[in-house]
């Protein structure tokens, strides 16, 4: 007699599943809270008395900085997105399924990456 696969996560793995998405999805809210008044922050550093070759750098290093706050904003967005589908992964029943091969991921890849909708096998294929 064969070893009968597990094609699905049972629901208290799933439930476990559910509470560590939970608490990145509020960390990740927290970042993107962050990074959001980051960003709203004028950034007046006090050069208004330096010189004008100064004041120009630190526009520049301004005008950077809120432009690699913007694409993490982005980032961090899009990933509470995948977190929140996940979840809705979960409701289904369909959650850790790998979308290609439709084996199961590894508890251990969902645990690092929650979100993942591919197992490492379907992963490599696409490279």
């Amino acid at each position: 007699m064969s070893a009968k696969v597990k094609n699905k996560y049972s629901d208290k793995e799933l439930a476990e599943f559910k509470k560590l998405i939970d608490e990145k999805i509020g960390k990740a809210k927290e970042d993107l809270s962050l990074l959001k008044s980051t960003y709203m922050n004028d950034g007046d550093n006090g050069t208004d008395d330096t010189s004008p070759t100064f004041k120009a750098f630190e526009e520049g290093s301004e005008t950077m900085s809120k432009e690699a706050n913007t694409q993490l904003a982005i980032r961090q967005e899009k990933f509470i997105r995948d977190l929140r589908n996940a979840l809705i992964r979960i409701e289904n029943k369909t959650y850790g399924v790998c979308r290609v091969t439709s084996k199961l991921i590894r508890k251990e890849r969902l645990v690092l990456v929650p979100h993942a909708t591919l197992s490492i096998e379907a992963k490599n294929m696409q490279k």
